[in-house]
């Protein structure tokens, strides 16, 4: 009797420390929602501020609510939730890049897309290689722990990773297309390249260097960032001919919507599953359903779907930055380096100096490089939109801290003293780049970029989904659409070389034009080639009944 008295004494103890567990659980989960809901009000309210935005918001309100943690846990906690770099990568990451890729438009975006290619694959690399050299020839010379060429380069590969979003949420892509496309790709493609880099770094064995093991490297990247592409397009076309084909959810919004937003999600996992860059698989993905799934669906399911994607990318945005600020009080993660705040601060500062260097490195000359193609004025990056691409770089964000944690963190707490100095300066970096670069970008953009409207015809995009607000274009502007989209006479056409040496650009768009209107669209479906735009029973049984 005594050992059963015992017995359900214990299980009780374990039963009210459970419940206790999980009741605190739902106070931290609580606050956050609400903190979410502040950041969204006040980030309204503060949209026409000439200083702030909604990311830095969302960093003050998470400093502030650190702030008040620590005093109300005297000392031991700042945040109310504790970070896993397999939330942000599984979970909040995907939303994101895959709402970039749904909401791009197309045009502006592969008309620059060699230039997007170049700055956000080749100058990662180069960025990436300037601030390894820097921190082995810097770090060597404090005393931070014992650090490996692996560690240098998966620190030149975290610091790599741009977060342009302080600098998207200025820049209007209506006023300024060129910039905006380039800003904007540049960074999806230098995030998928990070994190590319980052992991073939982890996997590579870098112990035995030399011209072979090289050119090993070199292929493992390449292999990862092909396969990674060509898995996004093949999981959207998949999703393209599943709606167009079966049918089974014409009618019916839930299911449609339920489909796209699995397949989508879908292809970010099987690139984790296959060791792939999931950032660039989920983008494709979201290029290739806005361009065929989303035309095979209901308008009801193009409504939902356009503003469900973006909802999760502006709440995950918002959750990022939100915990950022509140992680960058952790108690935890200071005390380690306490005893030498100076090295905390030189290292910090060694960060922010290489990643503005490695950051000038490429844009400059590779805007130069490009320019020399470009055989028009408005076609080249003057030395404006030069300035404002390298400033827009210079902010780091939450992909930089989950590559940090990946690699200095053990279960999210640090262990060896060198860690917690990394991972103190990611943050210090992240949270200065942020509110002091992110603070000054508005207005400088406003004194290097005065609004100039720029045609309507320019910016409509029929296969994006944004282009549902756009209203219909008048004659003029048809001819001037007609002429961008490579269909006027006047337009070389790519029957010579000498067409293709002249625009090449609108030559690869002339070809790829044919080959979908010929092969794509009939067989996956897209704009024009569905048999009839959907939207209620009743439209079938009419649609069934105009038949002879």
């Amino acid at each position: 009797m005594t050992m059963l008295a015992s017995h359900f004494s214990s299980l009780t103890s374990k039963m009210y420390s459970v419940s206790t567990s999980d009741h605190a659980s739902v106070v931290s989960l609580n606050l956050f929602v609400a903190l979410l809901c502040a950041c969204i009000v006040i980030g309204h309210l503060l949209e026409e501020n000439r200083w702030m935005n909604e990311s830095i918001t969302a960093l003050l309100i998470g400093l502030g609510t650190g702030v008040v943690i620590l005093l109300l846990s005297r000392g031991k906690n700042s945040h109310l939730l504790v970070f896993s770099e397999d939330l942000f990568f599984i979970y909040l990451l995907p939303p994101i890049i895959f709402n970039a890729g749904f909401q791009v438009k197309k045009k502006q975006f592969f008309r620059n897309f060699v230039t997007i290619m170049i700055f956000g694959a080749i100058g990662t690399v180069i960025s990436c290689t300037i601030i390894s050299l820097g921190v082995i020839q810097f770090f060597k010379k404090l005393d931070i722990g014992t650090f490996d060429l692996g560690d240098y380069l998966a620190i030149g590969a975290i610091f790599a990773a741009t977060d342009s979003v302080c600098t998207l949420q200025v820049l209007n892509q209506d006023e300024t297309p060129l910039l905006y496309s380039l800003v904007f790709g540049e960074g999806v493609v230098n995030d998928a390249t990070s994190v590319v880099l980052f992991n073939a770094i982890q996997s590579f064995d870098l112990t035995h260097l030399n011209h072979e093991a090289g050119f090993l490297f070199l292929g493992s990247f390449l292999y990862l960032f092909i396969l990674s592409t060509l898995l996004g397009v093949a999981t959207g076309l998949i999703s393209a001919y599943v709606i167009k084909k079966l049918y089974f959810g014409r009618h019916s919004t839930d299911r449609e919507v339920a489909l796209m937003m699995l397949m989508a999600y879908l292809s970010y996992m099987l690139a984790e599953l296959f060791a792939l860059s999931g950032i660039l698989t989920v983008f494709f993905c979201g290029i290739v359903m806005s361009h065929y799934t989303w035309h095979n669906v209901t308008e009801s399911s193009r409504i939902t779907t356009k503003h469900t994607f973006a909802t999760l990318s502006f709440l995950a945005e918002t959750f990022i930055f939100l915990y950022v600020g509140m992680d960058a009080l952790d108690i935890e993660k200071w005390r380690f380096v306490s005893d030498s705040p100076g090295t905390s601060v030189a290292v910090s500062s060694i960060l922010m100096g290489l990643v503005m260097v490695g950051r000038a490195a490429f844009v400059f000359p590779l805007s130069f490089l490009s320019n020399l193609s470009k055989k028009t004025q408005s076609e080249k990056i003057d030395i404006k939109q030069q300035f404002v691409i390298w400033w827009a770089g210079m902010m780091r964000g939450a992909v930089s801290m989950a590559l940090a944690y990946n690699k200095f963190t053990r279960s999210g707490h640090t262990e060896l003293r060198g860690n917690a100095i990394m991972i103190t300066s990611t943050i210090t970096v992240c949270l200065f780049s942020t509110v002091v670069f992110g603070m000054l970008t508005k207005p400088l953009i406003r004194h290097l970029m005065p609004h100039q409207k720029a045609t309507t015809s320019m910016l409509s995009d029929d296969n994006t989904p944004k282009s549902i607000h756009i209203p219909l274009l008048d004659g003029e502007q048809q001819d001037s659409f007609v002429e961008l989209s490579g269909n006027h006479h006047d337009v070389p056409r790519p029957d010579s070389i000498r067409g293709f040496l002249m625009r090449p650009t609108r030559t690869v768009h002339h070809y790829w034009r044919q080959f979908d209107d010929a092969f794509m669209r009939p067989v996956f479906g897209g704009r024009g080639f569905v048999p009839f735009v959907p939207g209620s029973p009743t439209e079938r049984s009419s649609h069934d009944l105009s038949k002879p």
